[in-house]
């Protein structure tokens, strides 16, 4: 094959492998852009603005990173979650979380960092299976009966909840929890983009929590 016919088959051979690559890079801003505009306005990061809700709903996440020490988004939530508790801006705390080991409990760590800031046991409901942030969401609905709530987490992963929040007709605002330094979120931002994806995969082929269960009301 001459020369010239190399360079054309190398050309279409790259155009094979770069249009998948640029299409996919095209679906997760497009889902990413959509995310965050839906979320204008919903988005608060002072108590004296943000809306008066019956239940907050904390989002899970590891209280200690891999090598120990304590894990910032963690710390930013539980600190957010009081924040808006003592402000008078929420009356319960909902935790919602992994708890599919015995020897990882979300749920649970979040209730002991809460007692431990001042809030009133009584004030807090644990949910066990916020396995994803879809089942912490929906459950506020089909389990705690909350159309109405404020989800407490950083701006971004906040964001993805209020479009579920929205496609399931409910009511919800968020509080923004105080983010980590870029270095630190780096992996966790680039696993942000993949989940809105597949949030708008679930969405779309109508996924639901992994569990129901009874009711349990809010005496808040």
């Amino acid at each position: 094959m001459h020369r010239k016919g190399l360079k054309k088959v190398g050309r279409t051979i790259l155009w094979i492998l770069l249009v998948p690559v640029l299409v996919a890079l095209a679906l997760i801003f497009t889902c990413d852009g959509v995310i965050s505009h839906a979320a204008k306005g919903r988005c608060y990061e002072s108590t004296d603005d943000i809306p008066h809700n019956k239940a907050a709903l904390v989002l899970g996440t590891s209280s200690k990173l891999v090598g120990g020490s304590p894990n910032a988004y963690f710390t930013n939530r539980i600190r957010a979650a009081v924040e808006l508790y003592n402000a008078g801006k929420v009356d319960c705390i909902v935790v919602s979380g992994d708890n599919r080991h015995a020897s990882y409990n979300e749920p649970r760590e979040m209730k002991r960092a809460l007692l431990a800031a001042g809030i009133p046991e009584s004030k807090i409901y644990m949910d066990y299976a916020g396995f994803r942030t879809l089942d912490s969401v929906v459950r506020m609905d089909t389990i705690f009966s909350q159309h109405s709530f404020t989800v407490v987490s950083q701006r971004f992963h906040i964001e993805r909840a209020l479009y579920i929040a929205r496609s399931r007709g409910l009511d919800a605002i968020g509080y923004s929890a105080a983010d980590v330094n870029r270095f630190y979120g780096f992996k966790t931002r680039c696993r942000e983009y993949l989940a809105r994806v597949k949030m708008f995969i679930d969405l779309i082929t109508h996924k639901e929590p992994h569990f129901g269960g009874e009711k349990i009301e809010l005496d808040c």
